[in-house]
């Protein structure tokens, strides 16, 4: 439905579509268990658990590997299309490296994806695994409403997951305000 971004570009930070070129880099990325710690996927980390993952990412269309600018991969996120509002864009399957959590650079991120969401839409959703607590506080922050709980089809699997709905309003006046 939509034509995601070929880049996007910031003070520190490059978006570009993922790549199977990207594999190696990006489970680098993923490497450290503490990412994973406060995730439905904890063992995310290890090889095994992450190929399917990154298989996944790249066959789905729509994810961006993060990259700084010494060109080295520091976590990724991804564009779909929400089950509930498919006219919409939805924001997931991030992740970032630690040094990068709650500073600038997350902040970064997440403002060059959802600006650029905003050019194409009304509304962005987000999508929470219910025991997910650091990406609800994280959502939360930056302006979105909580909208319900409830079963989903995501990635072709079924689950319960929280829809979280940001409007372009709430998020031109929210805390990462553009401009």
């Amino acid at each position: 439905m939509f034509r995601y971004p070929d880049q996007l570009q910031g003070p520190t930070l490059t978006l570009t579509p993922l790549q199977e070129a990207d594999r190696a880099g990006l489970r680098a990325a993923a490497s450290d268990p503490q990412i994973w710690a406060g995730h439905p996927a904890k063992t995310r980390h290890l090889p095994e658990v992450f190929a399917p993952y990154f298989d996944t990412l790249l066959s789905a269309g729509g994810t961006l590997i993060a990259r700084n600018h010494a060109g080295v991969a520091v976590g990724c996120s991804r564009f779909y299309q929400p089950p509930q509002a498919p006219d919409q864009i939805a924001i997931g399957y991030t992740f970032l490296v630690r040094a990068l959590w709650g500073g600038a650079a997350n902040a970064e991120m997440k403002q060059l994806m959802l600006s650029w969401a905003f050019e194409q839409v009304d509304q962005v959703w987000l999508h929470i695994d219910p025991s997910n607590l650091r990406s609800q506080r994280a959502t939360a922050k930056i302006g979105a409403a909580f909208v319900e709980e409830g079963p989903l089809v995501m990635a072709g699997k079924h689950g319960v997951w929280q829809s979280w709905c940001l409007t372009r309003s709430q998020w031109e006046n929210g805390p990462l305000k553009v401009g």
